[in-house]
C-alpha cells in the first residue's frame, strides 16, 4: 500500500483525491492530511481516514484542530514549517501537493530533498521555481508526476517515446467563461460570472486564472520544466469541449492525444497509482454525445495574460516568480471588488516592468522577489482604486 501525504486535502483536488482513496483502500492509504483554513472539514476527513498526522498551515487554527480530534491518537501540528517537516517522514511514498499558490513551494522542496515522489497539482510551484525544482528532483532522484489534466495527458502521450522526437506540445484550453466576450464586455465582467467555469468545478483562484487564460500561461511554464521543451515548442489551442486534454506532435508529423471527460479524478488516480492503470468508477467518454470537437486560436488581445506568461518564461530568472506573485495579488483584489477584471492584466504587466530582475535566483532570492512583488502590485492596485 502506498502511503500518501495529502497537502491541500480540503480543496477541490484534495477532496477528489480522497474519493479515489476510498475506492482503492488496498492500494492507497493516508499518512498525513494537511489543509489551510477549513479546519472543520479537515477534522471530518481525519476522523474518516485516521492519518498519523493532521496539520493546519494556519497556526491560529491549531487549537480548533486539536480540540476537534482530541479523542483520537492523531498527532496535531500547525504551520508551514510543520508541513515541510512532515513530508520528509520515512513512511510516506507520495506527497500530493495541492496547496494553492506560493505556500506549496517550501514543502515541495523538502519532499524532493527527501527523495519522495511528488504528485503535483500546484501549478505555482514550477511556475515560480521551475529550474530549482527540476534540479532538486534530479539531484535527489525524486519523481514528479503531473496531476493537471493537460500535463497528465502529455505525460501519458510521451510514455515509450524518445524525447528527442518531440516536435511540439499542444496544450488545449477550454477558453473559459468569456471566450466569446468582446473587449467592451470584458470591461464589465463581475466576479460572480468569472467564477462560473463552463466545464470544470475548481477552486476560486484557479477558476479566475482560467477565465483570464493565466492558468494556461502557467501550464506553458510548467510544460517547459516538466518535459524539457522550449517555449517555441509549446502551442496553446482553444478546445471548448475539453475532451482532448492535450496532444504531442512528433517529428514525423504524427500526433498523439489523450481524451476523456472533463473529470479530474482520472489524472489524480493515474498519478497516485502510476505505473499501474487500475479499474475505476469514472464515467467513460461516449462519442455519440460529442460528435463535434472544435478548435481555435487563443485571442491574446482580449486575454493578455497568456502572452505575459510566454514573456516571463522567455526572460526566465525570477520573472515567472514575479508573474505568479502579482497574479495572486490581483486576483485577491478582484475577488474583493477592488479592481476590474480587465485591470488585472494591466497591473501584472506594470509590475513585471517595475520589479528587479534576477537572472539566476536562489531560493532566498525567490522568497524576497515574492514579497517585493506583492508590495509593488498592491501599490498599483491602490492607484487603480484612487483613479
Amino acid at each position: 500500500m502506498k502511503q500518501i501525504a495529502l497537502l491541500g486535502s480540503t480543496g477541490s483536488i484534495g477532496t477528489q483525491a480522497l474519493d479515489i482513496i476510498r475506492q482503492q483502500p488496498e492500494k492507497l492509504g493516508i499518512y498525513a492530511l494537511c489543509a489551510n483554513n477549513q479546519v472543520e472539514l479537515l477534522v471530518q476527513q481525519a476522523r474518516e481516514f485516521l492519518p498519523d498526522v493532521a496539520v493546519t498551515a494556519n497556526k491560529f487554527k491549531y487549537k480548533q484542530l486539536k480540540e476537534g480530534l482530541k479523542d483520537l491518537p492523531i498527532k496535531i501540528w500547525a504551520g508551514i514549517d510543520a508541513i515541510s517537516q512532515i513530508v520528509e517522514a520515512e513512511p510516506i511514498d507520495i506527497v500530493l501537493m495541492a496547496l494553492v499558490g506560493y505556500i506549496g513551494l517550501k514543502p515541495t522542496i523538502h519532499a524532493l530533498k527527501a527523495g519522495k515522489t511528488i504528485a503535483l497539482a500546484t501549478k505555482e510551484t514550477l511556475v515560480l521555481a521551475g529550474e530549482l525544482i527540476t534540479q532538486l528532483a534530479l539531484k535527489h532522484h525524486a519523481t514528479i508526476l503531473p496531476i493537471d489534466s493537460e500535463h497528465s495527458a502529455i505525460f501519458q502521450c510521451l510514455i515509450g517515446e524518445n524525447p528527442d522526437t518531440v516536435e511540439r506540445i499542444i496544450l488545449t484550453a477550454s477558453g473559459g467563461p468569456f471566450r466569446k466576450y468582446s473587449l467592451e464586455q470584458l470591461q464589465h465582467v463581475t466576479k460572480q460570472k468569472a467564477l462560473k467555469h463552463p466545464n470544470w468545478m475548481m477552486g476560486n483562484k484557479i477558476t479566475i486564472d482560467s477565465a483570464t487564460l493565466m492558468n494556461k500561461g502557467f501550464e506553458v511554464i510548467e510544460a517547459k520544466w516538466l518535459f524539457g521543451v522550449s517555449p517555441e515548442q509549446i502551442q496553446v489551442l482553444i478546445h471548448p469541449q475539453s475532451i482532448i486534454h492535450s496532444m504531442v506532435q512528433f517529428k514525423d508529423t504524427s500526433i498523439k492525444a489523450q481524451l476523456g471527460l472533463p473529470d479530474m479524478h482520472l489524472p489524480i488516480q493515474y498519478a497516485l497509482t502510476y505505473p499501474e492503470r487500475l479499474n475505476s468508477y469514472f464515467k467513460s467518454l461516449d462519442f455519440d454525445e460529442y460528435s463535434h470537437l472544435t478548435f481555435e486560436k487563443p485571442d491574446t488581445v482580449r486575454f493578455r495574460n497568456l502572452n505575459l506568461a510566454f514573456e516571463a518564461i522567455r526572460q526566465g530568472g525570477n520573472m515567472p516568480c514575479i508573474l505568479n506573485a502579482s497574479n495572486e495579488t490581483v486576483i485577491d483584489a478582484f475577488l474583493q471588488d477592488k479592481i476590474s477584471f480587465f485591470a488585472m492584466s494591466d497591473i501584472i504587466e506594470k509590475t513585471m516592468e517595475s520589479t528587479a530582475f534576477i537572472a539566476s535566483p536562489t531560493y532566498e532570492d525567490l522568497v524576497e522577489t515574492d514579497q517585493i512583488t506583492r508590495i509593488i502590485t498592491s501599490k498599483e492596485i491602490m492607484k487603480r482604486q484612487i483613479e
